[in-house]
């Protein structure tokens, strides 16, 4: 069945409808449909096997694929129930994916992904990556369908031309004015953001410290708008992204937060990459040290360090007749690990992108690697350069399947297997997920 609507420009399929059968989940929050005529849906706000109407958010007749909403269910799965959160939905806030789905079917959809993934850009089952397919929630995360986990402890805020902080709608410049969103963190909850108005501003972070009760705000104003006179509803130290230079600069308050992980403090300057679950930091540090099994004396690689997260961790297992190596790109996330890592003498921290510093270090050798890369993953040029070193173990971090998978293919490649492969939910009600993947040399599994 097609519905009647008119098409807003001549080949645009925009506002066209289409009652369709729902396949399987794919990567990016949404489900696989296709017309009568075949031409493929990605459709949100639908799980697989229910019987929807589909209205085609973007896309044009002849286009290799269409995006869609579904705005009608005609067959719910029994996965199905109504999404807690009064701004999730069609049209509506694109911070959540799964909302009208339970916690339970969460997991299970974004393991289906993870499966997919590795199978279709790696050619590995998760029997050969020595993963039951589980996708474990994060403490205290296991919690009844309709609850939601308040887990968000880095909220960013688009503002209004009214001033009004809200969030994004999805693919979208358009802000979806909220009151409160249900999966930030009490602490960020409690700065009030979105009770007050923000005049000038066009976003507003919120960060609320795991471990500390530091709190911080990060303005981005709009071109020649003045500062507004911040009075939240706690102490809160404030920063504000330079109009010219981009930089983070201190308005007021300290120019960090201290984050907490593994028994030890973090300082984290303003921007600076960490985790935004709370349990996430000493989740995956855990993940990492019980596959990488590091002893004392060993030489270690943190790659994509960050401010010292996982070098922290391997300084205090090594010893000190180990040494470990961090190359991070951000100049202030540098500074920050040098400063948390100070009192590690065999720890040495160098700035600049991985594929540059590593081969100037004239590093031929090493035991342990950890890797962490960004969401576009590491790239063959690195894995190849990683799989010559000969690492014992190697720990690859990732919060993106599909870049997981390609760089899983590039190891092996290099002679290297996975040896075991765990997966967290620790970005709940969003399709993002977190793996921990565990390399060996492939002869050690022969």
């Amino acid at each position: 069945m097609q519905a009647e609507s008119k098409k807003p420009q001549v080949g645009s399929l925009v506002g066209e409808e289409y009652e369709v059968e729902v396949g399987p989940v794919a990567h990016g929050g949404h489900c696989i449909a296709r017309t009568e005529s075949g031409q493929v849906l990605f459709v949100r706000h639908t799980l697989p096997g229910e019987r929807v109407v589909a209205r085609v958010t973007e896309g044009e007749e002849g286009a290799r694929f269409l995006r869609a909403d579904a705005v009608e269910v005609l067959s719910a799965s029994k996965d199905r129930i109504e999404a807690p959160c009064p701004y999730a939905g069609p049209g509506r806030c694109g911070g959540c994916d799964w909302q009208h789905a339970k916690p339970g079917a969460q997991r299970r959809l974004k393991g289906e992904v993870i499966a997919e993934q590795l199978r279709r850009l790696a050619g590995l089952t998760p029997e050969e990556v020595g993963w039951d397919g589980t996708v474990m929630p994060a403490e205290g995360d296991k919690l009844p369908a309709g609850q939601v986990p308040q887990w968000r402890t880095r909220v960013q805020y688009a503002v209004d031309a009214s001033g009004r902080a809200g969030l994004r709608r999805h693919r979208s410049h358009e802000v979806e004015p909220i009151d409160h969103c249900m999966i930030a963190a009490e602490g960020v909850s409690e700065l009030g953001v979105e009770k007050r108005e923000w005049p000038g501003m066009a976003s507003i972070e919120a960060i609320a410290a795991t471990g500390s009760q530091d709190r911080q705000v990060i303005l981005t104003p709009r071109p020649g708008a003045r500062l507004p006179i911040v009075e939240l509803d706690r102490p809160v130290s404030v920063m504000r992204v330079g109009e010219k230079d981009g930089g983070v600069h201190r308005v007021h308050g300290r120019p960090f937060v201290r984050e907490r992980a593994d028994g030890r403090t973090y300082r984290v300057g303003a921007g600076g990459f960490w985790q935004v679950h709370p349990k996430a930091a000493d989740t995956l540090v855990t993940a990492v040290m019980q596959g990488l099994l590091p002893r004392k004396g060993d030489t270690a690689l943190d790659l994509y360090c960050g401010v010292g997260l996982f070098a922290g961790a391997l300084a205090d297992r090594v010893g000190e007749k180990g040494a470990v190596l961090g190359i991070e790109s951000g100049k202030r996330a540098v500074e920050d690990a040098r400063h948390n890592l100070a009192e590690f003498p065999r720890v040495r921290i160098e700035q600049g992108k991985v594929e540059t510093v590593l081969p100037r270090t004239g590093i031929t050798e090493v035991d342990l690697i950890v890797l962490d890369p960004p969401r576009a993953g590491a790239g063959r040029k690195t894995v190849e350069h990683l799989a010559s070193l000969g690492a014992r173990r190697i720990a690859y971090v990732a919060c993106d399947p599909a870049a997981l998978a390609r760089d899983l293919g590039y190891f092996r490649d290099g002679g290297y297997r996975v040896r075991m492969l765990r997966a967290f939910d620790l970005f709940p009600m969003t399709s993002h997920v977190e793996c921990v993947a565990i390399l060996e040399p492939a002869a050690k599994g022969v």
